[in-house]
């Protein structure tokens, strides 16, 4: 499988020179090439290549932004001719230009931000400018989720969310979300499921600040449409996974006449590298149709011999009255990077709408 960082390859770098030329006076395709292949590009991890490609282009661009932003919208503008360049990954040094370059030029740096955004994804490049512009940023991005191009409106709202992963956060955002909540009102009913979907990612962030905000909102919101019916939920599944009760009874999870019996674990030792694998009866004991949301945790040993719990989803759906169900699962151990596995006792537990019904113990090995 070929590793993300060589998207950065001779082929791209010969097709972009190529269509930067005509636009860029200065640039020399075969300098351009020396300076991009220098003696430790093939060490360079892909955010590396990224960063190194933007400041490459920035060595033949006007020190300048004002001067350098024209060109940056005209390569844009290129890019955009042929449908192949849209979205494509490896264009994000572009936006990061902006960034990197543009951060003292407000005036100039909106444009920019909101012609590259339709190329490829700037919601990482305003990272910086929420947080040295603060509201005269949001003011632009709310302009923005009036745009005619669904990609400019959906950087408004995934570009602002207080938590954006693998992005800055904001913590004035964080602290008091407020100002993005009229961009957020403008877009939940927008035509695109994109943007709709990016909405919903910001009120899960701002659920894990604010669980009383985006509760309100989805009261709100509610019955509108389906649209924002499924924004709701999708905003609020921070707030199940936690268990929070008013959440839960939002969206009718309640966990009485429902039992959960007979949890078996068909591997009570597991070896690293392995899988957990586990079973258990559900039962809606009640003479009504019930909606149950099914998840387990996994309480994983920590290195000082304490746990820690991380909650996955089995499943959602309508139980009919009475009905039994098996419910068989395996949880992989193999090692990866976001997690470290320490050897010894771990738990699992049986999560139903919200409430943990069942424990069991076992062994990492």
């Amino acid at each position: 499988m070929s590793l993300i960082k060589n998207i950065y390859n001779p082929l791209f770098y010969n097709d972009l020179v190529d269509r930067m030329v005509p636009l860029l006076p200065t640039l020399e395709k075969a300098t351009f090439m020396d300076r991009i292949f220098s003696n430790n590009f093939e060490q360079m991890e892909w955010k590396e290549r990224m960063h190194h490609t933007t400041r490459v282009l920035h060595t033949f661009m006007p020190e300048n932004f004002s001067e350098a932003s024209p060109i940056l919208i005209k390569i844009v503008d290129e890019l955009m001719v042929t449908e192949k360049g849209k979205d494509s990954l490896a264009l994000i040094f572009l936006p990061q230009y902006i960034a990197m370059y543009g951060l003292e030029s407000f005036k100039e740096a909106i444009p920019a931000l909101e012609k590259t955004t339709q190329l490829v994804s700037a919601e990482f490049a305003v990272r910086p400018f929420l947080l040295k512009y603060g509201n005269e940023m949001i003011y632009e991005m709310t302009k923005w989720s009036h745009h005619e191009n669904h990609k400019v409106r959906r950087l408004a709202s995934e570009g602002s969310r207080p938590r954006l992963p693998w992005g800055l956060a904001i913590p004035a955002l964080k602290k008091n979300p407020a100002p993005i909540l009229p961009l957020l009102e403008h877009l939940k009913n927008d035509p695109s499921e994109w943007v709709r979907k990016s909405v919903a990612n910001s009120l899960n962030d701002i659920a894990k600040d604010h669980p009383q905000v985006v509760l309100e909102i989805a009261n709100k919101w509610k019955g509108i449409s389906k649209e924002t019916d499924a924004i709701i939920k999708h905003g609020c599944r921070t707030l199940l996974k936690q268990g929070n009760t008013e959440a839960l009874r939002y969206f009718g999870f309640q966990h009485t006449f429902i039992s959960i019996n007979g949890v078996e674990l068909s591997t009570p030792t597991v070896h690293i590298g392995g899988h957990l694998s586990f079973s258990f009866i559900i039962t809606n004991t009640a003479n009504i149709e019930k909606i149950i949301r099914l998840e387990y945790g996994i309480h994983y040993l920590k290195a000082n011999g304490k746990h820690y719990k991380k909650v996955f989803k089995i499943s959602e759906r309508l139980y009919k009255a009475n009905e039994i169900s098996k419910i068989t699962r395996r949880h992989s151990f193999k090692p990866i990077t976001t997690r470290v596995f320490y050897s010894g006792q771990h738990h699992l537990t049986i999560i139903l709408n919200g409430s943990e019904m069942a424990q069991t113990s076992f062994v990492l090995a």
